[in-house]
């Protein structure tokens, strides 16, 4: 388990400029060492596929989702114990957000967990992003592996691995919010349904 996010972790003094930049930098510091799935590289796909999909929606505010994206993770409880996203908090006040911003982030952020929102619809389109954004990661090749990381760190038999593509992999498709989203997954989709027929087949052989 993680420590609380730490003055060491943050500097002291940033730049105006390079902002994206700064908070990639205390996030990649936030995860070292991280290799159950969500760590580090994780967030980086998570930002690239919100950024993507909020390409297509022009009334997103591209900051805010941006900003959420990187910091989606960063008090997770299975990482972190910390309240009221105080990790997050932390960043964006050293980054220079307005606290009214950083509500709106740390309210995106609380709707991307799928244990907590499994069923729920985001109110915004930020927050229908970042949701997306993160789903997508838990899908297709990239989504297995995930799994199986995440599966070993905790001591998890292979048939509780497998089990987690029924219970959350499988139904995340059908709980996307946005088209571009809904494409994306498509072949990630596909990919899982083939993978695990496969690996049916070669546990009965």
């Amino acid at each position: 388990m993680y420590q609380d996010i730490g003055e060491t972790v943050i500097k002291e003094k940033i730049s105006t400029n390079g902002m994206y930049e700064e908070v990639i930098e205390y996030v990649k510091g936030l995860f070292e060492g991280n290799s159950g799935g969500h760590d580090f590289e994780h967030t980086m796909r998570v930002y690239k596929n919100a950024l993507e999909i909020a390409a297509d929606h022009q009334d997103a505010d591209t900051k805010v989702v941006a900003l959420a994206a990187l910091l989606h993770d960063a008090d997770d409880h299975k990482l972190f114990h910390t309240k009221n996203y105080e990790n997050a908090r932390r960043i964006l006040d050293k980054v220079g957000i307005a606290s009214d911003t950083a509500d709106k982030i740390c309210e995106v952020i609380s709707c991307v967990s799928f244990s907590s929102n499994k069923d729920k619809v985001p109110d915004t389109i930020e927050a229908e992003i970042v949701q997306d954004a993160d789903r997508l990661d838990a899908m297709g090749a990239i989504g297995i592996a995930r799994t199986f990381a995440y599966g070993g760190e905790h001591g998890r038999k292979l048939e509780d691995s497998v089990q987690h593509f029924y219970d959350k992999l499988l139904l995340l498709k059908d709980r996307l919010n946005t088209e571009k989203a809904k494409k994306m997954a498509e072949r990630r989709h596909t990919f899982l349904i083939k993978y695990l027929e496969e690996l049916k087949s070669e546990i009965q052989s």
